[in-house]
């Protein structure tokens, strides 16, 4: 976890905020209590009003860790922050930001208190609002309510979002840097129609700054074991000692597929008072388990959802838990107190020692249920992977000891590692489907006044008897078994082909739009109709005409892109050159349409089409000769 920026507020001055400004960063923030005969309030939102009655329960059951895995030792306070994520009644997903306090104190009830601060947004921006809960949580405790409208002002001063790209947010005297995953994998429409014309200067997904080996450091072998069952879409609990583990470990799934827009319904912390969580209850055996990862932390969940098909263990019990740790904590090894590499020879001599064996052959046998008496990092899975685990990758971690200091800066060194190379491997799966999205441009010398070819069409069937011909490349050969044709298979038919399929299909499409609208800013139409028949003509000037439409219909429901007048005037004056070599009769017939008239117009008009407001269009003058 970073660490809390230098922050200082002068509250004497009343905030100003901007409503609609802050939406498009936060929906809300909210302060809860946990109370002893009430169960948990929500006891400040703001802004007020957005929440209904239900939804305040939802966010407040989910906003406190599971009495099993608090902590038991009689420190004073105990801070911890994780998120959660949970389904509104329109199918909106919100994302809930946790800072967690509980004060043990001997005087009050049951020997202290808990209380929450969250912050809601429809982002899932953990790089944002992991940092500025470090600042509004101890505000919070510091001053009480006037902190959540003090932050809120200042969130609403934040230019909007712009995803891919690093932004400097200030917050008071201090200043936020954060990275901003990129628009093909957030899982919001709103950022599609800007994916095609943001410059992604780095190929990353969701919760990029996930700490994907820390989570995972115990099961490395079975990370690509991981990466396939996420690719598939398979449902996954996924359960850790504590909300921050279990969420840190989901969010770190999520991004082990970038970039590849994650689809699955994945919720961090899961609580058994999720709407969800009675239609999960009710799966009998041999029913099909939905696309789901659930992150939880309370043992119940193995007995209440043991049709779920792949189980994962992770993370360590906090100190003084009551709930046992496993000196060999996983059947894969966790090697620790030098500083040297976490070579591939150390994980398979741990992995396959006869102590590692015994312990496999217990934990099978047993079940996940084995954890209801001691904690251990291990995977439950019927699930053959096709892809190899790269030993060269794990020959380059390097293992930090026990200093916290030097294990989170090799940390930083190992999540990089791992990532370049999930990264790369799940590039390369998907480098097959890219002929899909080849966008074209107008041959030169020919007319950019055309609509463009569409995109090639897709066909499962065909596009898995060519790849079997052809093959998925070295790269994708080298690192899986000869079942690979299988894996693609199984992608086609899971939960994250189709969206990302679309999303990927749609940027193109504006992307070849874009292409094409910018040959015909640069097309000479004087040089082109001089080689035109008569008939090519005319056809040049419906399709002139009708692409000017789509522009101005564009500028007039605000969806014009920065060059939409330099377009439309291009276009103008391309339709007055076109008409000026028509025959007079059919300069007359073109005439005789009031719509088209004021589109040949040579002043500047003011274009009205049907059902849509007025719009002022500069229009350029043809030179050529009548």
């Amino acid at each position: 976890m970073s660490r809390s920026p230098s922050f200082s507020l002068k509250t004497e001055v009343s905030p100003s905020v901007d409503s609609q400004s802050l939406k498009k960063w936060v929906f809300a923030f909210c302060a809860i209590r946990f109370d002893l005969e009430q169960g948990q309030l929500v006891e400040e939102c703001y802004p007020h009003g957005v929440l209904s009655s239900e939804e305040e329960l939802e966010i407040a059951y989910s906003s406190f860790p599971d009495s099993v895995s608090q902590h038991q030792n009689r420190s004073s306070i105990h801070d911890c922050i994780f998120f959660f994520r949970i389904c509104r009644r329109n199918n909106e997903y919100l994302y809930g930001y946790v800072f967690n306090r509980q004060r043990h104190d001997e005087r009050l009830k049951r020997g202290g208190e808990q209380k929450s601060v969250v912050i809601l947004s429809h982002c899932p921006y953990s790089s944002v609002f992991r940092p500025l809960l470090q600042i509004v949580g101890p505000l919070f405790f510091d001053i009480g309510k006037k902190a959540l409208e003090h932050i809120a002002a200042f969130v609403s001063k934040w230019p909007p979002p712009v995803p891919g790209q690093v932004m400097d947010l200030p917050i008071g005297n201090a200043a936020l840097k954060v990275n901003l995953p990129p628009a093909l994998s957030l899982p919001v429409d709103d950022y599609v129609s800007s994916a095609a014309t943001v410059n992604q200067s780095v190929l990353q997904g969701l919760f990029h700054d996930s700490d994907l080996f820390g989570s995972f450091r115990g099961l490395l072998l079975q990370l690509w074991l991981l990466w396939e069952l996420l690719l598939i879409g398979e449902p996954m609990l996924i359960i850790a000692p504590t909300p921050p583990q279990c969420c840190e470990a989901v969010a770190s799934l999520v991004s082990l597929v970038a970039p590849l827009l994650c689809s699955v319904d994945f919720r961090p912390y899961f609580t058994i008072h999720d709407p969800i969580f009675a239609k999960l209850n009710s799966i009998q055996e041999g029913e099909a388990f939905p696309p789901v990862i659930l992150g939880v932390t309370n043992l119940f969940f193995l007995k209440a959802l043991r049709n779920i098909p792949h189980i994962v263990s992770v993370g360590s019990p906090p100190p003084n838990s009551n709930r046992l740790a496993l000196s060999n904590r996983s059947s894969t090894g966790r090697i620790s107190g030098r500083p040297e590499g976490l070579g591939f020879q150390q994980l398979s001599l741990r992995r396959f020692s006869p102590t590692s064996l015994l312990n496999a052959v217990k934990m099978r046998r047993d079940g996940p249920l084995c954890l209801m008496t001691e904690h251990k990092e291990a995977i439950w899975s019927t699930y053959s992977a096709t892809t190899k685990p790269d030993t060269s990758i794990l020959n380059r971690l390097i293992d930090a000891g026990l200093s916290p200091r030097v294990e989170e800066s090799m940390s930083v060194v190992n999540n990089e590692i791992l990532r370049r190379h999930f990264l790369e491997l799940t590039t390369n799966f998907l480098a097959p489907f890219s002929p899909y999205f080849r966008t074209t441009i107008p041959l030169e010398g020919s007319s950019p006044y055309t609509d463009p070819p569409s995109l090639p069409p897709f066909d499962a069937n065909e596009f898995l008897a060519s790849l079997s011909a052809r093959g998925p490349g070295k790269f994708i050969l080298k690192r899986m078994k000869s079942n690979w044709l299988d894996l693609y298979r199984r992608f086609l038919n899971g939960p994250n082909f189709k969206p990302w399929f679309q999303r990927k299909r749609a940027v193109a499409v504006q992307e070849q739009d874009r292409l094409w609208r910018q040959a015909r800013i640069k097309a000479d139409i004087h040089q082109l109709i001089s080689k035109f028949s008569e008939v090519e003509i005319v056809d040049s000037f419906g399709v002139i005409e009708r692409l000017l439409l789509k522009e101005i219909q564009m500028q007039q429901s605000g969806k014009g892109g920065d060059d939409s007048t330099v377009t439309s005037q291009k276009l103008r004056g391309d339709l007055q050159a076109v008409f000026n070599v028509l025959s007079k009769d059919m300069q007359q017939l073109m005439l005789s349409n009031p719509q088209r008239a004021s589109l040949l117009h040579e002043s500047p008009e003011v274009t009205k089409l049907p059902g849509h407001p007025l719009i002022q269009v500069a229009v350029v003058s043809s030179t050529s000769p009548r």
